[in-house]
């Protein structure tokens, strides 16, 4: 017998279909936020600054500034949609259209994030991506730069150059990392003993607030540009540029980098390092590496002494003579060359290397990484360098980097910036292992590796609390899902050490809400307003999948049709 709600059904079901189909293939959350922007920005730009999954160039884009291949994988969360902006105003209308629309917005500068908090959420989400704001401007009557968040360190130094041969700045040895995300956390380089922070020349900034206000140093008020120069600034806004005091630097700088092996005296040398590179002459900065190798088909360890002297090879050779006999260095050992050469050199590119090549962005470079940081406060004694070799050796993969403090380091107050480690740290540790096979068992297997040398090292290093860095993110160090201060302090105060309350003070005055929030921001005090409500973008998404549930639905009913 005929099914006589054959005819409605069927009508149902071509709506229906052609209505889910409609909608998906209008993209509801591009076309949302199309039309968010367009009421402050022209359709034309709005439309080429948004790029959308059923964009092509979606992929492209997405992959350019990740470092991390971890947060490469099909699994990985990806956003809706990543945000171009060309120009300041398209920051406010982001920010403005992220929160109106009820996605949450993650900002990326550079790429360099550990742990891919600037580009992967658990939930829908944006990217506000910035790499085209990169101008950089430098004024050299008063020694000045203007530096749009999107710049990498490479270009700041190298405009740097162009206009001066005696000017540098304090900030990381890689040219591709982004100016905004390692100011924010503090940035430091091979003048750190020299010169202190990347944050201690910072001397304004422009910012984009939870209200789509562009402000500067004067009208965002003394707190806030106190956290965003060491803070995370993205815990608090948008950070569009910083303007940046240069340093003199000489006409001619040293460099030597000098290996040694277990069987030729480097305990002894380690241990020396531990007391003399933090308080040698503030012009030498030396960075030690420790690293499982293999030699003649036996396991061992390896240090290597990498450092640059602002100053010639004559005085570097006579002062480590005295302060260093046992590492042994001679004028054969050593280079003299100018500071951008020393750019160029500590990022392993040839001395001679034309400066240009610091412009090179190096695009779609990930490999599989993890690391972990710490401060040691008093030397390891020779016994626990003994064991910490065996340590490594039984690992067999996880290096170690030592990067001195001292000099101007000890001279400024904890409080002076976010950024707490100051006097009474002799060096910092960065744990660092890289591999190249794809997959959950060697992720496993050598992020494992990471912490068991962390958890190894835990006699060593310092106390009450544990204390990281914020550049070299870590989610082990803690995490938060409600944003409580709670939370907030177990990573809190490791990173920021008695700062983090003031921290949470200026969060809380300045985007109470908390709409600038990742798995490791400062929140608010009050937790009970942290939580944004989907917006229309949203629920557009959800009509989408409520036409496939009726879609469904009346399948069931028409199997008599089939």
């Amino acid at each position: 017998m005929p099914n006589p709600m054959r005819p409605y059904l069927l009508l149902s079901l071509v709506f229906f279909f052609n209505l889910f189909q409609s909608m998906a293939v209008s993209d509801p959350t591009h076309q949302a936020l199309l039309q968010c922007l367009t009421q402050s920005i022209p359709t034309d730009t709005a439309s080429s600054i948004i790029v959308s999954k059923s964009n092509p160039s979606y992929t492209s884009v997405l992959r350019a500034y990740i470092r991390n291949a971890r947060f490469n994988t099909s699994s990985t969360p990806k956003p809706l949609v990543i945000i171009t902006p060309l120009d300041e105003s398209h920051v406010s209308a982001a920010v403005i259209c992220s929160q109106k629309l009820g996605f949450q917005l993650k900002i990326r500068s550079g790429g360099h994030d550990y742990e891919g908090l600037s580009y992967v959420f658990d939930k829908p989400f944006f990217v506000l991506d910035m790499f085209n704001l990169r101008s950089i401007k430098v004024n050299m009557a008063d020694e000045t730069a203007w530096v749009g968040a999107g710049a990498t360190l490479g270009e700041l130094y190298y405009n740097i150059w162009k206009n001066s041969k005696v000017h540098g700045f304090p900030a990381g040895v890689c040219p591709t990392v982004g100016v905004g995300g390692h100011l924010s956390g503090a940035g430091y380089g091979t003048l750190i003993r020299k010169y202190g922070l990347s944050v201690d020349h910072v001397v304004d900034a422009k910012l984009v607030d939870v209200n789509g206000n562009i402000l500067d140093r004067k009208t965002m008020g003394e707190d806030l540009f106190w956290a965003i120069r060491g803070g995370g600034a993205a815990s608090f806004g948008v950070v569009l540029s910083y303007k940046i005091k240069l340093v003199p630097v000489p006409e001619t700088v040293t460099v030597f980098r000098i290996e040694r092996l277990l069987t030729e005296n480097a305990t002894d040398i380690t241990f020396k390092w531990q007391t003399i590179a933090p308080t040698t002459d503030e012009n030498l900065f030396m960075r030690m590496l420790l690293q499982p190798v293999t030699r003649n088909k036996k396991k061992t360890a390896r240090i290597t002494v990498i450092a640059l002297y602002l100053g010639d090879s004559d005085s570097l050779v006579s002062l480590l003579q005295k302060d260093f006999p046992e590492l042994s260095i001679g004028k054969s050992n050593c280079n003299e060359t100018t500071w951008i050469d020393s750019v160029l050199w500590w990022a392993n590119f040839d001395l001679g290397t034309p400066p240009t090549a610091l412009l090179d962005r190096d695009l779609n470079d990930a490999g599989f990484l993890k690391r972990k940081s710490d401060y040691v406060q008093t030397p390891i004694p020779k016994s626990g360098l003994e064991s910490l070799w065996q340590k490594m050796i039984e690992l067999g993969k996880v290096g170690m980097v030592f990067n001195s403090y001292g000099g101007r380091m000890d001279q400024i107050k904890p409080d002076e910036t976010p950024f707490p480690h100051r006097a009474g740290n002799l060096y910092k540790i960065q744990y660092s292992v890289n591999w190249e096979q794809p997959g959950n068992e060697a992720d496993k297997n050598f992020t494992t590796q990471a912490k068991l040398l962390h958890d190894f090292m835990t006699p060593f290093v310092s106390k009450n609390p544990r204390s990281a860095y914020l550049n070299y993110r870590d989610i082990d160090v803690g995490s938060t899902k409600e944003w409580s201060y709670e939370e907030g302090k177990v990573y809190g105060e490791s990173y920021f050490n008695g700062n983090y309350e003031r921290l949470v003070d200026v969060k809380t005055a300045v985007d109470p809400n908390n709409f600038f929030r990742n798995e490791q921001s400062i929140p608010p005090r009050s937790s009970s307003i942290l939580h944004s409500s989907y917006g229309s973008a949203t629920c557009l998404i959800t009509a989408v999948h409520t036409c496939w549930y009726y879609i469904v639905f009346i399948f069931s009913l028409c199997n008599d049709l089939f």
